[in-house]
């Protein structure tokens, strides 16, 4: 599986940006997140979508701001941010792997992952 994130960008404190995340190829997969890595810090997750079914799971510090959400149709993962902050400033990547439900913040349940897109949040 080969995975391409866009949507990238520089937006002030407050502002909104939409991520997405184009899938091609096929693997074993049943689970597609974001997870994202500040410069200086470990890779965190961020939110995960169930591919089949459409379950989602958000990491504390994006829950009521950020919305997962796919078109299985365009093979496509977005990532909708609003009311973004400072400390959400990272590097975004997209993932997707065989991730069971009690595995879904843990990056070794995913095993395909994107480039990485940069989100940099201005106060």
């Amino acid at each position: 599986v080969q995975l391409q994130a866009s949507g990238g960008g520089v937006v002030q404190a407050g502002g909104s940006l939409r991520l997405s995340c184009a899938a091609s190829g096929s693997g074993r997969t049943t689970t597609s997140g974001w997870f994202r890595q500040a410069p200086g810090k470990e890779r965190e997750f961020v939110a995960a979508v169930k591919i089949s079914g459409g379950s989602t799971y958000y990491g504390d510090s994006v829950k009521g701001r950020f919305t997962i959400s796919r078109d299985n149709a365009k093979n496509t993962m977005y990532l909708q941010m609003n009311s973004l902050k400072p400390e959400d400033t990272a590097v975004y990547y997209c993932a997707t792997g065989p991730a069971i439900t009690s595995g879904v913040r843990d990056q070794s349940s995913y095993y395909y992952w994107g480039q990485g897109t940069q989100v940099t949040v201005s106060s």
